[in-house]
């Protein structure tokens, strides 16, 4: 079995002499994979000081010189995108097939892509006989999950260290092999000592590093319940805050919409990654005289999938990754069996392969509003169906959750589409199967955090505007 024990700070591999330690087990086989042991929360402060040392020489470096060293680490984890693939697939349960384009292909983009932004975005502006500067804002404490691994450490590290920034890094410890590969690729890429430190550790070194008084800037994806912890510590300092947190997005079918095309790309987004997707659409509002309609399309649809090992290729949904989110999952079926909503697939008893942490594609009708299956993230393959007798109803139902992270609207054409789009509270929304963009600003409103990932709007989260009034 492999073991993670260290830290990469400074340039250097720094072994990890004590400490907790976690094991990583495969989703599918569970078979342990990989031990990993954490930090202490004194290796906060090193990693931190190692960022500030460093910090004066990379803001002063050009632009075009880190975008260069973007393009490096993006070339360095290109060369080990098919080992970066499977070692996420078997960690996080997502289908081989899915993980390479999603978790490593579209990362490895995102990199690029920052790196392009060197040669478009404004870092002095002219604004009457003002010169404005976007000054980076400093060290940058990255704290990323487990799900997308890779892609959420690209998604704050790239615009980062493009805007200037030198970060210190605590990737989750439960999906270690992009933090394994990503060091690889920082050494390939001869990034400068300092400016990008990886550190591993659980929720002590996190807290750490959160209130570590020479962090500027916290970027933080995860869970509500822990992002409402890391605001209140980063509130001390006033450190700049980005979060990107949880999500019940809700997929609303208008009259005159393809049910069938509604219903096929609702099943795709809700049971990505096995439904651990902040952004997934488990809520599916639809008329309810639709209703009858669409619990058969669904029904079938979910009769196609099929549920396995993530390496198989015909496998469409994979393993959640551990035994506690399957509890967690599995708890959440329970209270809707006891609430008596109506079971159009799967469930708790349904049949699943005899090793691995599976919950089987599951969908409730009949949800009503004010239940917990209706508001709280279940990070799993359930899916919850709601009706509308009007289109204000639609809209109360959609907007009826404390969360506001993304959205789909199904309408008889665009125009009434994009009209309806108007009236949610979500920080993306998707009309009629529109891709996904990731150009585009993506984040949330209410619980779902603040801040923007993506683009321009990502990197603007790491840089600070400067006016300078010239006579």
């Amino acid at each position: 079995m492999k073991q993670l024990s260290e830290h990469y700070i400074d340039g250097t591999r720094r072994h990890i002499e004590t400490g907790e330690t976690v094991t990583v087990f495969d989703a599918a086989t569970e078979a342990p994979r990989v031990t990993v042991r954490l930090g202490v929360a004194g290796d906060a402060d090193v990693a931190v000081r190692a960022a500030s040392a460093a910090a004066p020489g990379w803001r002063g470096t050009p632009v075009g010189e880190r975008a260069k060293y973007l393009l490096a680490l993006a070339n360095a984890l290109e060369e080990r995108a098919a080992v970066l693939a499977e070692g996420i697939s078997r960690e996080v349960g997502m289908p081989l097939k899915l993980s390479r384009r999603i978790q490593v292909d579209a990362p490895i983009a995102a990199w690029r892509a920052t790196a392009a932004l060197a040669e478009t975005f404004a870092f002095v502006r002219q604004v009457g006989h003002s010169r404005v500067t976007m000054t980076p804002v400093g060290v940058v404490a990255a704290i990323t999950p487990w799900n997308y691994p890779l892609h959420q450490i690209t998604g704050k590290v790239a615009p980062a260290l493009l805007a200037g920034c030198t970060v210190v890094l605590k990737p989750s410890e439960l999906a270690p092999s992009a933090t394994l590969h990503l060091i690889d690729a920082c050494e390939a890429a001869h990034l400068p000592a300092g400016v990008l430190n990886i550190v591993s550790g659980g929720a002590a070194l996190g807290s750490a590093l959160v209130a570590h008084p020479g962090v500027h800037m916290v970027s933080f994806t995860g869970s509500t319940a822990v992002g409402r912890k890391v605001a209140a510590s980063a509130a001390g300092d006033m450190k700049r805050l980005s979060m990107e947190l949880g999500g019940k997005s809700a997929a609303v079918v208008l009259p005159g919409a393809d049910l069938q095309k509604a219903v096929k790309a609702t099943i795709a987004s809700c049971y990505l990654n096995s439904g651990q997707t902040c952004s997934a659409t488990t809520r599916l509002i639809v008329p309810r005289d639709l209703y009858p309609e669409c619990r058969a399309l669904l029904a079938e649809a979910v009769s196609a999938m099929t549920l396995g090992d993530p390496a198989e290729a015909g496998t469409r949904i994979g393993p959640l990754l551990s035994a506690a989110q399957r509890e967690r999952v599995r708890a959440h079926l329970a209270e809707a069996e006891q609430a008596g909503f109506d079971r159009i697939a799967g469930g708790p008893d349904a049949p699943v392969p005899a090793s691995g942490f599976f919950v089987a594609p599951t969908i409730y009708g009949q949800v009503s509003p004010d239940s917990r299956l209706a508001n709280e993230e279940v990070f799993g393959p359930v899916l919850a169906v709601q009706c509308y007798e009007t289109v204000e109803e639609a809209i109360t139902l959609a907007n009826g959750t404390p969360y506001g992270l993304a959205a789909t609207v199904w309408a008889a054409d665009d125009a009434t589409g994009a009209d309806f789009a108007d009236a949610l509270r979500a920080g993306q929304v998707d009309v009629n199967g529109a891709r996904f963009n990731p150009a585009a600003p993506f984040g949330g409103f209410g619980l779902s955090g603040m801040g923007r990932e993506g683009g321009i709007y990502g990197l603007e989260e790491f840089v600070e505007p400067r006016a300078v009034q010239l006579p």
